[in-house]
């Protein structure tokens, strides 16, 4: 059975819902369609508030051909097939074909970079949906070819009308003696999002097969709390998912690892924050262990953001898994957290004198610099001096784990300081 949601998607201006400042009596988006000439655009909002509908609803209205790709698991190569699509249906003045990009942010710079073209000449009207912010987001290229609409989140009132459209004109519900006595937590779950709130709806209709069903807001917790599985990327479970997919890292996990990473790219989690999540992790669960780890996943930062989806979940994934297999120290993490705390406990101790910077005479007068050894006039580079603070002499910080980099590491620095550290 074909889903509420997709059922009611209106097909003209008429029967859309919200966005009234876009497509209200003589506003920009209805004067354009009236015209019969619409710009590229790019429609910016939050979920669920009608970009993707209101995109088909234009294409409807004109009867031109539509395009439709999403960002998530379209590459360079699905964007030329479509714009080579358009151009062979296009005849003499008729219009150009929409191609519409879901997620537009979500592309690359090479990816949006193949877009100018077409979109230049015309051989192509495109409409571009994002929840973020374009200006920070799309190539300023791309962005001076396009104007920008933004798209409001749907009132209280809008969310009710739909629910009381679909039980007037849903082929399958208004055939049904439904009412809905309250609408609080059908709107608390929907959050805004018109898609969600159909989804929902149709959880607690499906669940009771009745002949009279009255729907209350007992009978929707009960239900969507059973039923209802979404990844939220504002809410707890984007901090609650992100954090079982660190833990499987520093737990050499590679499959939980894999598992999790899933969850939020199918969910539509920003790329751009898991990989930031990964470097962290590189340098606070792996460090010194294996230093190789920071590099790895500071190129995957940046491979993720020059290929864009869908080729970057195969990058992601090869760096969650080598952080998983990786040795796990977190030696770095706490000595630089036992500086600071010894900082803030000691206060602004005064620099030894022989560490200080002497760029004019009257501080080498004072003795700035003086009896400082230069590590590379001395054997093997080294020279024994404090570098500490009075008071804070032998005060060790890092302390080596037991893992092969930094035994080594824990070797040299007995031979360097023989027990000045104790190591």
């Amino acid at each position: 059975m074909i889903p509420l949601a997709e059922r009611m998607r209106p097909q003209t201006l008429d029967r859309y819902i919200g966005q009234e400042h876009l497509v209200g009596e003589g506003k920009v988006l209805r004067k354009a369609v009236e015209a019969k000439r619409i710009p590229s655009f790019i429609l910016w909002g939050p979920p669920g508030v009608g970009k993707t509908t209101l995109a088909k609803v234009i294409a409807n209205e004109l009867k031109i051909p539509f395009y439709s790709l999403s960002a998530i698991n379209s590459g360079v190569k699905d964007v030329r097939d479509a714009i080579e699509r358009a151009q062979k249906q296009r005849f003499f003045d008729a219009a150009s074909a929409i191609l519409f990009i879901d997620e537009i942010h979500r592309f690359s710079k090479s990816q949006q970079d193949s877009l100018l073209g077409a979109v230049e000449q015309g051989i192509v009207t495109l409409i571009g949906a994002t929840t973020e912010n374009p200006s920070f987001e799309v190539i300023s290229a791309l962005l001076s070819r396009c104007q920008v609409y933004t798209l409001e989140p749907l009132s209280k009132e809008q969310l009710i009308k739909i629910v009381d459209d679909c039980l007037k004109r849903d082929e399958i519900y208004s055939k049904r003696n439904i009412r809905v006595a309250e609408y609080s937590k059908l709107l608390q779950y929907s959050g805004g999002d018109a898609r969600r709130l159909l989804n929902a709806f149709e959880i607690v209709v499906e669940a009771y097969p009745i002949a009279d069903l009255v729907i209350t807001n007992q009978m929707v917790e009960e239900t969507i709390q059973q039923n209802l599985v979404r990844y939220d990327k504002d809410g707890d479970q984007h901090y609650d998912i992100i954090s079982a997919f660190i833990k499987s890292i520093r737990g050499s996990d590679p499959n939980g690892a894999l598992y999790w990473l899933a969850r939020m790219i199918e969910g539509g989690e920003d790329e751009k924050f898991i990989c930031r999540r990964m470097i962290i992790s590189a340098a606070e669960d792996i460090g010194l262990a294996n230093p190789n780890a920071l590099l790895m996943a500071t190129q995957a930062f940046q491979a993720v953001q020059a290929v864009g989806f869908p080729e970057a979940r195969i990058i992601m994934s090869e760096a969650a898994i080598y952080l998983a297999l990786s040795a796990k120290s977190n030696s770095a993490y706490a000595a630089i957290s036992a500086a600071l705390g010894q900082v803030r406990d000691s206060g602004n101790v005064p620099v030894p004198l022989h560490l200080r910077n002497a760029p004019t005479k009257l501080m080498k007068s004072l003795g700035y610099g003086k009896d400082y050894g230069y590590a590379h006039d001395h054997e093997n580079n080294f020279v024994a001096q404090e570098y500490l603070p009075e008071g804070l002499e032998g005060t060790k910080f890092y302390e080596p784990q037991n893992n092969s980099t930094e035994m080594k590491a824990r070797e040299k620095l007995r031979q360097w300081w023989k027990s000045k550290y104790n190591y």
